[in-house]
């Protein structure tokens, strides 16, 4: 099991009760199983508001901080006979290794959350979770039943998310250290995708060399779905199937990364399946390398979040015109959107605990400024639909995306995925090296 400290954990629950109401309490719940099929049922990864107040990894786990800011945690208890079957639990030994105040029998959450609540000036939870929404309003009602006998259910409901989005946003030094080091299991996978691909292999098969270095090197998960996407499949931004076989010519798209401690890695390289790239697309890849550059150029404190995407937008647009696969005026373009035939997606996504991780990109309308600590993507991309008659045909079905991994600081970015090569030569010399 990767966590950060026990310090980390308690101290962000500290910081949720310093920003809300004297008298407020705060719940959450961990999540649950979910079937796959029949009686199989996905391995479980826990709700990522809840990781990241807890470092808690079980399902059916709850937290309620008190009033008092007393931590909480409800989980299933030990129990030999069902251990036997379905694994190992903390049970009460939770309190040492994870740092909570109380460790309780999940079978006692509605008697102590009842106690908890009562005379709560607020109870603040995450509204995205219908069944502790039904939860909460369950304990409210009850409580408001007793009001006879002395109860006082709190009137005041808030939501959770807010508050945690914008503490996960940004990222201590613990966290910048462990997604590093995720970064880095996946750059070696990538590096040996790319020494590995052989024109006549399945796309299911190259996505294999990455599965085996990412738990090889440490990491039990992927962060979301491998895209592994040769030729024309690369013009579809999330192709999954990885079913096709790679062919001599294609390029191939690769969009992967693992997960460590919860926490996300997300990378996309694209190369020649043969080493070689053709000159429509080496032309086409320069194109969103230089975007990729003109991007990383506003990655800067104080910068606005979406100077980085109209950065990218400008060199794509621009390249396509000489290219000749858009025909008019730069700012007529832009302003047109035209573009998006090409490019429609944004340059980049926070990351964290989620792969496309939580936070505002505006503050009151306009585009927030970065700040030392944000952690985000980088990726411009085009993508030339093999029906698109409106350019030659030495354009169709070729898909470029080109993405690292970056974290903003006072010195500028600092790139986590760094030691995974971009520039063409780097990249052929790669795959036809092996």
């Amino acid at each position: 099991m990767t966590k950060l400290s026990n310090t980390r954990y308690q101290s962000r629950r500290a910081q949720v009760m310093a920003t809300l109401p004297k008298g407020a309490v705060v719940v959450l719940r961990a999540g649950s199983l979910c079937t796959r099929n029949s009686d199989c049922e996905y391995e479980f990864r826990p709700n990522s508001h809840f990781f990241y107040l807890t470092g808690f990894p079980e399902s059916d786990a709850c937290l309620i901080i008190g009033a008092d800011g007393v931590s909480h945690l409800f989980s299933l208890p030990k129990d030999i006979e069902k251990e036997q079957w379905e694994g190992f639990r903390y049970g009460d030994n939770a309190t040492d290794v994870f740092g909570f105040d109380k460790v309780h029998p999940l079978a006692h959450l509605d008697t102590v959350a009842l106690s908890l609540l009562d005379g709560a000036s607020a109870v603040v939870f995450p509204f995205e979770d219908a069944l502790l929404n039904e939860k909460v309003m369950s304990w409210r009602s009850t409580l408001s039943k007793r009001a006879r006998a002395g109860a006082i259910a709190p009137t005041v409901i808030r939501d959770l998310v807010p508050i945690l989005s914008e503490m996960r946003l940004i990222k201590d030094d613990e966290e910048i250290a462990l997604m590093e080091k995720a970064a880095q299991i996946s750059v070696q996978a990538h590096r040996a995708a790319m020494q590995n691909v052989k024109p006549t292999m399945m796309e299911y098969q190259l996505e294999a060399e990455l599965n085996y270095h990412f738990m090889k090197s440490g990491s039990r998960h992927l962060a979301y779905n491998n895209i592994v996407a040769s030729g024309v499949n690369a013009c579809t931004l999330h192709y999954i199937n990885n079913q096709d076989e790679i062919r001599d010519g294609d390029l191939v798209l690769i969009d992967a990364g693992c997960e460590l401690g919860c926490y996300a890695s997300d990378i996309t390289r694209t190369f020649p399946a043969n080493g070689r790239f053709s000159e429509p697309q080496a032309a086409l890849y320069q194109v969103v390398l230089d975007a990729y550059y003109a991007g990383f150029a506003k990655l800067n404190v104080g910068e606005a979040y979406e100077s980085c995407h109209n950065a990218a937008v400008e060199t794509i647009t621009a390249g396509l015109i000489k290219l000749g696969l858009l025909k008019g005026e730069l700012k007529t373009l832009i302003e047109s959107k035209a573009y998006r035939a090409f490019y429609m997606h944004n340059t980049g996504h926070w990351l964290g605990l989620d792969v496309h991780d939580v936070g505002a990109y505006k503050i009151d309308g306009e585009s927030r400024p970065l700040k030392a600590g944000m952690t985000l993507t980088l990726e411009p991309g085009i993508y030339v639909s093999k029906d698109n008659m409106d350019v030659a045909a030495k354009w169709r079905g070729i898909g470029i995306r080109i993405e690292d991994d970056i974290v903003i600081t006072e010195q500028g970015p600092y790139v986590l995925t760094h030691g995974l090569p971009k520039e063409i030569s780097e990249i052929e010399s790669l795959v036809t090296t092996g």
